[in-house]
C-alpha cells in the first residue's frame, strides 16, 4: 500500500525523531511515510526549501501531488495525527477560530527550543549513510 501522507522532519533532531516515532506507532494502517529532510532528494521531491525544513515539520498528502500543497507546523501535526489514526477530528479542531493560531504559536516556541527537549538518537545517526554529507 502506498502512503497517503508523507512527513518531512528534521532528521538531526532527537526530539523530532521521537515525535515522528510516536506518529509511526499510532499509524497501524501504514498511511504515513516518514522522510528526514537531510536525505538527498527529499526536499526537491516535496518542493520544500532547506529553510522551510529547518523551521517546521511538513505534511504532504498523496492527492496533493509531488511538489503540491504542503502544510507545516501545527497544521502538519494535526494532519499527521488524523491520517495516522484514520480520523477527521484533529484538523477540524485546528481550523476553529483562534485555536489554529494558538497552536501555531505553541508549535513555533517548541520548534525554536526543540534541542532542549528530551529525544532519542536522531534519525540521521540511526541511519548512517542515508543523510547527505554534513547533515
Amino acid at each position: 500500500m502506498t502512503a497517503q501522507l508523507h512527513v518531512v522532519f528534521d532528521g538531526n533532531c532527537g526530539f523530532c525523531t521521537r515525535a515522528v516515532g510516536w506518529a509511526q506507532k499510532l499509524d497501524r494502517g501504514h498511511r504515513v511515510e516518514l522522510h528526514a529532510s537531510q536525505v538527498p532528494g527529499v526536499l526537491d521531491r516535496f518542493g520544500l526549501t532547506p529553510e522551510q525544513a529547518d523551521a517546521a515539520v511538513w505534511a504532504v498528502r498523496e492527492e496533493w501531488g509531488v511538489g503540491g500543497h504542503a502544510v507545516g507546523g501545527a497544521h502538519a501535526v494535526a494532519v499527521v495525527l488524523d491520517t495516522a489514526l484514520g480520523i477527521h477530528v484533529t484538523e477540524r479542531v485546528y481550523g476553529l477560530p483562534l485555536i489554529g493560531r494558538a497552536l501555531e504559536a505553541a508549535y513555533r516556541w517548541v520548534a525554536e527550543h526543540r534541542r532542549h527537549f528530551p529525544g532519542v538518537t536522531p534519525w540521521c545517526e540511526q541511519h548512517p549513510g542515508q543523510c547527505g554529507p554534513g547533515h
